[in-house]
């Protein structure tokens, strides 16, 4: 297994942008995308999720950690349409106009199809798909209104690959790939580009809470640097996609894996 890299600095790669990213509390990829995206120099940031006290100690956090004082947190269930439209109105009042949308929110878990009732699918896709596609189309008419701005989506290499147990996961994903894709298209005729990140295996507590550790350490082992990504390893292309170093970049979806997608 090879070490984990030093911690990357920032580059100013965002300087001057406002960000929103949902489900950005706790210790996962939304959390340390938050944190990435104060350190490459966005001048506002907002984050949302569905525990208060998770969210008031996340924000709390990213003020001390990174010294960027415009930070907010707003409550957030991407499952309720009307919380997904409170948030977008709020983002925009707040920040003064989004220029960047992490679409992070998402949900996991283990369940063999002829186990699995209709409520465990429906709440995966709901919120890992439509609750991506119920951000994306209410941030989309004020992106497209300005002529500018960047929706990054968070993926999974789930989304390509066949794994027992994550029938529901994998369709949700592949739905977020192909809804990248076709919205893609849509909005590249105002200006606005869409793209998302398709991780393999991240470590955080989340993962843990949902995934066996006997599945987690095999799945790290077929990697070939041995080991899983660092959640800021998969923040780090993120950042990259939200900036104007992906310029020419629309309806991609990056493998960040140490193997083939």
């Amino acid at each position: 297994m090879t070490q984990v890299p030093p911690y990357v600095p920032g580059h100013e790669l965002l300087s001057g942008k406002t960000v929103l990213i949902t489900a950005a509390a706790g210790a996962g990829i939304g959390f340390a995308a938050a944190r990435r995206a104060a350190e490459e120099g966005c001048r506002a940031l907002m984050i949302s999720d569905i525990h208060p006290r998770r969210l008031e100690e996340a924000v709390a956090a990213l003020k001390q950690q990174t010294g960027l004082e415009a930070v907010y947190g707003q409550l957030c269930n991407v499952t309720v349409e009307d919380e997904v439209q409170a948030l977008i109105a709020a983002a925009e009042e707040r920040l003064c106009g989004v220029d960047v949308l992490i679409n992070n929110a998402g949900l996991g878990g283990q369940a063999a199809v002829v186990e699995m009732g209709d409520d465990e699918w429906q709440r995966v896709l709901d919120i890992t798909l439509t609750g991506t596609f119920r951000m994306t189309r209410a941030m989309l008419p004020a992106m497209q209104a300005r002529g500018r701005g960047v929706i990054v989506n968070n993926a999974s290499v789930l989304g390509w690959r066949a794994q027992k147990e994550q029938a529901h996961y994998a369709a949700a994903k592949a739905g977020v790939m192909a809804l990248t894709r076709c919205s893609a298209l849509e909005a590249a005729d105002h200006g606005v580009r869409i793209n998302a990140v398709a991780p393999s295996i991240a470590l955080h507590d989340f993962l843990k809470k949902a995934s066996s550790a006997e599945l987690l350490e095999e799945l790290a082992s077929r990697e070939a640097f041995g080991r899983a990504a660092e959640v800021w390893e998969v923040a780090n292309v993120m950042m990259f996609l939200a900036s104007d170093y992906s310029s020419y970049m629309t309806g991609e979806v990056l493998s960040v894996s140490s193997q083939r997608a």
